[in-house]
């Protein structure tokens, strides 16, 4: 019988169950969160549905080992992850500095949880617990499963199954291996048996009873040589279909093992799916957190709805393909629209449910018909370079889903928050989804990923042409003008991607210039484990094609490529200076309406004149961003002058 309330975290909690001992003990790096949009809970819950009793241990203290040991020893293995987030990106920014929160603590405390923690947490387990199984899962441990360039220590390090001391890596979602895992536990037989399951990695002494698998390069080789580790990554990421998919062996000579590396998990269908987001969820963190002030994460999913898990965009920079895996599994209306009523009974909700998508919002299906029985093309993208020839581009069922959520009682507006592809968007010849999006599920503005302008960096990102954005843009404004609404569009961009020199950054800055906008936030781009983009950033190399691909790499490089998108910024001026100098577009620097900033020197002297000629009751004025000071604009004759010889120029450039 399932009691409904939040699994135990403590023994007293297991007593008032009739425990005497756990099947599993889940240590997680996060706070306890039972709600799904966290990995641990759905696992726990999926474990508990089969009839096993599953105890959470949040963020133990990885110092003291008796912290693993509040719950007792499971009768079958712990479970271990680092949380919904890898540690080094939850803990370091791009710069390898100190993040000040953690949305995934109570309070957004940060210090919680141990650098590398699927690692650390193992180990501190299998100090204290010499013999039993350890399952290590989560998206820190999927995506370092084999051999990976650690951006961190800047080093190419071994399979995490090695370093933790566990038994087995659940990867990917692990909703079916993790049922088989623990009835093969249950059946009695030995962990270091259980080598037959989809969507696991384990460790072995001999390949000999290994049958039909495609043999990786030694470790010792990736690591000391990048065309090596290159090509061995991209035998990696065209092996993450279920269906295609080979099994790889990797050698660990130096260690007399082999990491073996099964084919991924089947996708769920719509039913195991609605399974999945039906179980008895508290969908909120555990009451414990309540003194601290809870956990930050929670607020932006509490009101959202995930109605599809993997993407068939394929983005260089994005580990999904690696993760989640290319194929669209989506749940039912019915599934989606019972837990929207139960949304609308929580005594917060105000009327607006935040989202309703995943990766990528406007997947709703697989790109074509035989993904789900002969799975995702190994050796082309669905969309990139340009869309495939058996893509089916359409909305129909998305729309009909957002038209039966706003017509629930109680719901005023429906928010769509999850990434548009756009270029799925342009390849439905009918635009429907376009009216209904900015009509319904807009409010004033459109965030959108065109990530950059300049097509060489596009091609390396796996993204759109520049042109296929500027037909949305246009689309966009088109649909609008048409509803009579005013409505705009934020694009998400990104810095210094492989691909991108100075050159490139500046004409990203240029576009901007002449969009009229700068952005408040900009992704640098972060190196994490197992994407195409982090092959690129370790090996200079392009794994898909093994051609070469300049890297931004130096520090200053990548913070004067940042810079010139906020070059309106008056904190970047030297470093937009001296990156417009060594792109040799010192033309941008002077006082034409094209130039990005002003000559040091003249802007400085033009705002003292002007300060001293316009001060106010003897006090000069407060600079402005763009060198003037407050209250020393020009009459409206004067703006309109300048506005109108400023357009002459930009016509006779083009």
């Amino acid at each position: 019988m399932i009691i409904r309330d939040y699994l135990p975290v403590s023994m007293e909690d297991m007593k008032k169950r009739g425990w005497k001992q756990c099947d599993f003990v889940y240590v997680t790096g996060d706070a306890y969160v039972d709600h799904p949009s966290f990995g641990h809970a759905i696992i726990s819950r999926i474990l508990e549905a089969h009839g096993y009793k599953v105890g959470i241990i949040p963020q133990p203290d990885w110092k003291d080992p008796e912290s693993i040991q509040v719950l007792g020893e499971p009768r079958l293995g712990f479970l271990v992850s680092a949380g919904n987030m890898d540690s080094m990106v939850n803990h370091y920014t791009v710069s390898k500095k100190r993040r000040s929160r953690d949305s995934y603590t109570p309070g957004g405390e940060m210090g919680h949880r141990p650098d590398y923690a699927a690692v650390v947490y193992s180990n501190l387990i299998r100090s204290v617990y010499k013999k039993v199984p350890i399952i290590v899962g989560g998206i820190e441990a999927s995506l370092r499963r084999l051999a990976h360039y650690d951006y961190w220590s800047n080093k190419v390090k071994r399979s995490l199954l090695l370093d933790s001391q566990a038994d087995l890596i659940s990867y990917g979602m692990g909703e079916r291996s993790i049922v088989e895992i623990a009835d093969a536990l249950d059946g009695g037989l030995a962990v270091r048996d259980i080598t037959f399951i989809d969507g696991t990695v384990y460790r072995t002494k001999t390949i000999e009873t290994v049958y039909d698998y495609e043999l990786l390069p030694d470790f010792g080789r990736v690591r000391d040589d990048k065309r090596e580790y290159a090509k061995s990554f991209y035998r990696q990421y065209c092996n993450t279909d279920p269906f295609t998919g080979r099994r790889l062996v990797e050698p660990y000579e130096s260690d007399h093992l082999y990491v073996v590396q099964n084919p991924p998990s089947r996708p769920l269908t719509t039913a195991e799916m609605d399974d999945v987001y039906s179980l008895p969820y508290m969908r909120n963190y555990h009451p414990s957190y309540e003194k601290k002030g809870g956990i930050p994460a929670v607020d932006e999913v509490k009101f959202s709805l995930i109605s599809n898990r993997g993407c068939f965009g394929a983005c260089s920079f994005c580990a999904l393909t690696f993760h989640q895996g290319r194929i669209i599994q989506a749940r039912s209306h019915e599934s989606l629209l019972e837990e929207a009523k139960l949304l609308t009974e929580e005594r917060d909700f105000k009327g607006y449910i935040h989202d309703v998508g995943g990766p990528t919002a406007n997947f709703r299906f697989p790109a074509c018909r035989k993904q789900m029985t002969k799975g995702a093309c190994p050796d082309r993208q669905c969309l990139f370079p340009k869309p495939c020839g058996n893509l089916e581009a359409d909305h129909t069922d998305y729309i009909q889903l957002l038209r039966k959520l706003r017509s629930l009682p109680k719901v005023k507006k429906v928010f769509i928050r999850s990434g548009i592809r756009f270029d799925y968007l342009l390849a439905d010849k009918k635009r429907d989804f376009l009216k209904e999006l900015c009509t319904y599920h807009v409010s004033g503005q459109l965030k959108v990923a065109p990530e950059h302008v300049s097509d060489p960096v596009l091609r390396s990102m796996g993204k759109p042409e520049h042109s296929v954005y500027l037909e949305f843009v246009k689309e966009y404004k088109k649909m609008n003008e048409k509803l009579g609404l005013k409505q705009y569009l934020v694009p998400y961009l990104m810095s210094s991607h492989p691909g991108s020199t100075l050159k490139e950054a500046v004409k990203l800055a240029e576009y901007l210039r002449d969009l009229g906008y700068m952005p408040e936030q900009v992704q640098d781009f972060y190196p994490t484990p197992s994407t195409i983009s982090t092959c690129m950033y370790y090996t200079g190399l392009d794994p898909r094609t093994m051609d070469q691909v300049y890297v931004p790499v130096n520090p200053h490089e990548k913070a004067m490529q940042r810079a010139l998108i906020q070059y309106r910024n008056p904190d970047n001026y030297e470093l937009v200076a001296e990156a417009l100098k060594k792109a040799g577009r010192t033309d941008l620097i002077g006082f034409d309406g094209r130039c990005l900033i002003r000559p040091r020197g003249a802007a400085k002297a033009a705002v003292t004149k002007a300060a001293k000629e316009r001060s106010v009751g003897g006090k000069p004025m407060a600079r402005t961003g763009d060198g003037r000071t407050e209250g020393s604009r020009p009459d409206r004759k004067q703006t309109v002058r300048k506005k109108t010889i400023r357009n002459v120029h930009r016509k006779a450039k083009k």
